[in-house]
């Protein structure tokens, strides 16, 4: 019994000559140090956010609610700015109108486009990395001005798609300036920049076992059996991800509307996208706190549509096992 507690006495007499808690005030020091010089490497990241994001964001919510011409000082004027905008303002509803048909059009479109693309990619083609890259490039130069000017020159009334078009005795009109077709050959720019979306549909088809398809042709299931109760399901959350964010980029589209239409919005606003409108307030006529009340609503349609997706999402993603 005496060396049980001889040993007892030895194991805890090591605890006993520790002074308690040695070692935490110098960790406690380092661990603030640390802390300091952490945010003095952020302080600059959280003063760009406050000065040139949260500061404006703010700024631009107070002159919406103005009368501000940016000249003079601003005159507080209520709602008066929301309730014009759909009660005396015709052409801020046209401008609505014809984004939401630009939207509605050319997401599908470019989407289903996308996907076609990489599921004739995902078949195994020699030099993939190749035509991936080419592929992406619209997506990189399709918002750019020059890229709106070449689209302007091709479907112009002596353009490349009338000098086609001739080759087989039609005389095809002036597509970008004809009501009737300039918003058609918009929605045909933003479905031709769908490298983004194909880059991003062709990662998730990789990701699906090809013993699902194995699986699927043993018990006879054909191609379109195949992509309709594998591919499609197994790619609902790429589709979901792809479809949020073209949707959002969509109602930002600015620069094509104003190098096709020359910053009118014309034919006879048929081009006039809520930007392009939004731009034209705010720095031809000087009317800021419209503008901005206008910018307000834009980020509340977005918002408002974001929101409708992810409730949606539940009856029609797949994530795993479950929907």
């Amino acid at each position: 019994m005496s060396s049980v507690m001889a040993d007892s006495v030895a194991v805890r007499l090591p605890d006993a000559a520790t002074p308690p808690e040695r070692g935490e005030p110098r960790a406690s020091r380092r661990s603030r140090r640390e802390a300091r010089a952490a945010y003095l490497f952020l302080a600059p990241w959280f003063a760009g956010l406050l000065v040139i994001t949260i500061g404006p964001i703010v700024a631009s919510l107070y002159l919406s609610f103005t009368d501000y011409n940016l000249l003079e000082e601003a005159t507080w004027v209520g709602f008066d700015n929301y309730v014009k905008m759909f009660t005396e303002d015709p052409r801020y509803l046209n401008s609505l109108k014809v984004t939401t048909i630009y939207v509605v059009v050319s997401v599908p479109l470019q989407l289903a486009f996308a996907l076609a693309l990489a599921l004739v990619l995902d078949r195994g083609l020699r030099g993939l990395s190749l035509y991936r890259s080419i592929f992406y490039l619209p997506s990189l130069l399709g918002g750019s001005v020059a890229i709106a000017i070449l689209w302007r020159k091709v479907f112009g009334a002596e353009g490349l798609v009338n000098a086609v078009l001739a080759v087989f005795g039609i005389e095809g009109p002036g597509w970008v300036s004809d009501p009737d077709t300039a918003l058609g050959t918009l929605i045909i720019l933003h479905v031709w920049t769908f490298g983004a979306p194909m880059i991003i549909f062709l990662a998730g088809l990789r990701q699906i076992p090809a013993s699902y398809y194995e699986a699927a042709a043993v018990d006879g299931a054909g191609v379109f059996r195949q992509f309709r109760s594998i591919t499609l399901p197994l790619l609902t959350p790429i589709i979901f991800f792809n479809l949020v964010l073209e949707i959002i980029k969509s109602f930002q589209s600015f620069t094509q509307s104003f190098i096709v239409s020359g910053g009118s919005g014309g034919p006879a606003d048929s081009t006039m996208f809520n930007t392009l409108y939004l731009y034209l307030k705010g720095f031809k006529s000087f009317d800021m706190g419209y503008a901005a009340a206008m910018a307000w609503v834009l980020l509340l349609i977005i918002a408002g549509l974001t929101g409708v997706n992810f409730l949606a999402s539940k009856y029609w993603v797949f994530y795993g096992d479950t929907k």
